[in-house]
């Protein structure tokens, strides 16, 4: 069914191009034969209003020069791109183009008429044909533009046009973006009671004018005053350049209007061919732009230099961020790509999406346990991996304090095995998923990543192999987080349920810690755990409000919010690193590293040993042991 579609939208895509070029060759062939036709007529008004007959200058030059200045008018119109403008979009720079051009051809048709006769017609009748000639050639181009206008409303669909774009609209940003915004739902808006009412621009010089006949009423500090004034239904943004920070701090103010809020993506999407092109790109803001943060940028170069041609192993490929791993790595030509996951339908997926995406690429998805020693060695022993990016773990904090034994054998021991296997067989890089909650753990999740992150550590003291841990916060979407648990909430009419009011956490998106991940491949040295700079902390109650309010309800009133208290091994804040940690930054602003602590590593494996007799006793107790191990982990024992 899905790739029906898509070759159906293939096939559409394809008749509107062949339809595009097919209307482009007839305006071209047009254009030249109506300037060819308005010189030779400019020529003979020239004559006549000069009171000049055909002939009174000789035969010869008379034949020489309309067929000479067709054809030099229409050379110069070539030269200077006359044919090439997109007359929808013209102006007036285009405009005196074409007396630009007509001027040179003129000139060039009385140096050939004095080179080759010796003489020419008198100035007045040059003159006043170079006048006439860019005034049929101006008016028909004008005339060509209205057309042109017209026949694209016509013939627009004017369903590409969100239709929830009704009643009353304020448009953020008056620059381009707005201005084309505005023209095009003007004249293709499918609702007939939709009306643009004001502009919102920061720029003081712009306050008090108009753009498109819509009137900027002035800065963001007017948003809710003109939505009240106007009775605005929908505020759409349309800076496509805005940074995130800017946008946040705007779309925060539009929230408080209670406003359906739409916005243009990026600046790049705004170069659109179709009629309708820059209206079809309008959204819904998503929870994503309100992070007030700018996204981190990846050195690809790094990452192609350091990936292609190597093989890379992803464990828990099949997850959030090992599936966006494997897709990332994908795209810089690995030498062969191993997807290892214990869950079939996720590495299944995953494997299914690349052999479409990159139907290239050498990739093998395998099921697995990386508990499972023997399995593991010969993973290893038959793809000799030359990185590993390890994202197999338990992560869900309340389902481990109920099962912490399951925890460690999972986390600890899977972490440990993978961590063996790699320094057997000469691993170049090792690449740790970690977590915030690893600092100071309430929790035995937190506390099994803290010691996974000590695992890699001391391996890399004696390994060949450099290993490096990657430490970030809660991954906006990814399964388990609270976006997908609050939307599936509002979906069914609420309460959407928050632990405490206060209870704050660092976000980031899944491009964004994948993003990090690959940086920190790509450039550490081993034995470091790298930070993302994720700004501010985020409430939890604040991301609940205001994914209420993007799913156009109103908190509290249409969706309750309800406070259900801690869940168990929950703090109401994680931070990203330890005090002794430091930090320390690199070529990206946004990526820190910091520098493990020391430990007693003979302790630590002699502690770890305990805990491998006796994990497999449900009985026991493993919280003991991790506290040994992990003095921050803030625990009571029972």
């Amino acid at each position: 069914m899905q790739k029906s579609r898509y070759q159906a939208a293939l096939k559409k895509e394809e008749g509107r191009v062949l339809l595009y070029m097919k209307n482009r060759y007839i305006i071209f062939f047009g254009s030249v034969l109506f300037d060819m036709l308005a010189a030779v007529v400019s020529f003979f008004l020239a004559l006549a209003i000069g009171g000049i007959a055909y002939y009174d200058c000789g035969r010869q030059l008379f034949y020489f020069t309309i067929p000479v200045w067709a054809g030099l008018l229409v050379l110069s119109f070539y030269f200077f791109r006359i044919y090439s403008i997109l007359w929808r979009f013209s102006s007036f720079s285009e405009l005196l183009r074409i007396f630009v051009a007509t001027a040179v051809a003129s000139a060039a048709a009385f140096i050939s008429q004095m080179a080759v006769f010796n003489r020419s017609y008198d100035l007045d009748v040059n003159l006043v044909t170079f006048f006439f000639t860019c005034a049929l050639t101006v008016i028909f181009r004008l005339c060509m533009k209205s057309i042109i206008i017209r026949y694209n409303e016509k013939t627009s669909n004017k369903q590409e046009i969100p239709s929830e774009l009704n009643g009353n609209i304020m448009i953020i940003g008056g620059g381009s973006a707005g201005s084309m915004i505005i023209n095009e739902l003007s004249k293709n808006s499918p609702v007939p009671n939709s009306r643009i009412k004001c502009v919102i621009d920061d720029d003081p010089a712009k306050k008090g004018t108009y753009i498109s006949g819509i009137h900027i009423v002035g800065g963001r500090d007017m948003i809710i005053e003109a939505a009240e004034k106007y009775r605005v239904d929908t505020i759409l943004f349309a800076i496509p350049s805005c940074n995130n920070t800017q946008k946040f701090e705007i779309l925060t103010i539009c929230q408080q209007t209670g406003c359906t809020l739409k916005i243009i993506p990026s600046i790049y999407q705004m170069i659109d061919p179709r009629p309708s092109g820059l209206s079809s790109k309008i959204r819904k803001v998503e929870i994503e732009d309100l992070l007030g943060r700018e996204p981190i940028k990846l050195d690809v170069n790094r990452i192609i230099n350091y990936v292609a041609g190597k093989t890379v192993l992803v464990t828990g490929g099949g997850g959030t961020i090992g599936s966006e791993l494997c897709r990332q790595i994908a795209e810089h030509s690995p030498k062969k790509l191993v997807i290892f996951d214990i869950y079939e339908n996720n590495a299944y997926d995953i494997q299914n999406e690349l052999k479409r995406t990159h139907p290239e690429l050498d990739m093998i998805a395998l099921i697995g346990s990386v508990r499972d020693s023997k399995r593991m060695d010969s993973v290893f022993k038959k793809y000799r991996p030359d990185i590993v990016y390890h994202a197999a773990a338990h992560k869900h904090v309340p389902l481990m304090e109920d099962s912490p034994n399951e925890s460690i054998k999972n986390n600890v021991f899977g972490t440990l095995k993978t961590v063996q296997c790699a320094d057997k067989y000469g691993v170049e890089k090792f690449v740790l998923i970690s977590t915030d909650k690893a600092v100071n753990p309430t929790n035995i999740m937190g506390a099994s990543k803290r010691i996974c992150e000590m695992i890699v550590q001391s391996y890399n003291q004696w390994s060949k192999t450099e290993f490096v841990a990657v430490r970030f916060g809660n991954v906006l979407g990814s399964n388990g987080s609270v976006i997908p648990l609050f939307k599936k909430q509002i979906a069914a009419g609420g309460p959407v349920t928050v632990t405490d009011p206060n209870i704050i956490r660092y976000f980031m998106t899944i491009p964004e810690a994948v993003t990090l991940v690959l940086q920190a491949g790509a450039s550490a040295k081993g034995g470091v755990i790298f930070v993302l700079d994720m700004g501010k902390p985020v409430k939890i109650l604040t991301l609940a409000e205001n994914l209420i309010k993007l799913s156009g309800f109103t908190p509290y009133k249409d969706i309750k919010i309800e406070f259900i208290g801690l869940r168990p091994g929950e703090k109401l804040y994680e931070e990203m690193l330890m005090a002794e940690e430091g930090l320390k930054d690199t070529e990206n602003s946004l990526i820190h590293i910091g520098k493990p602590i020391e430990f007693n590593e003979e302790e630590f494996f002699g502690i770890l040993e305990k805990m491998k007799k006796v994990m497999y006793n449900d009985e026991t107790d493993i919280r003991s042991y991790v506290k040994q191990i992990v003095p921050t982990y803030n625990y009571t024992l029972k």
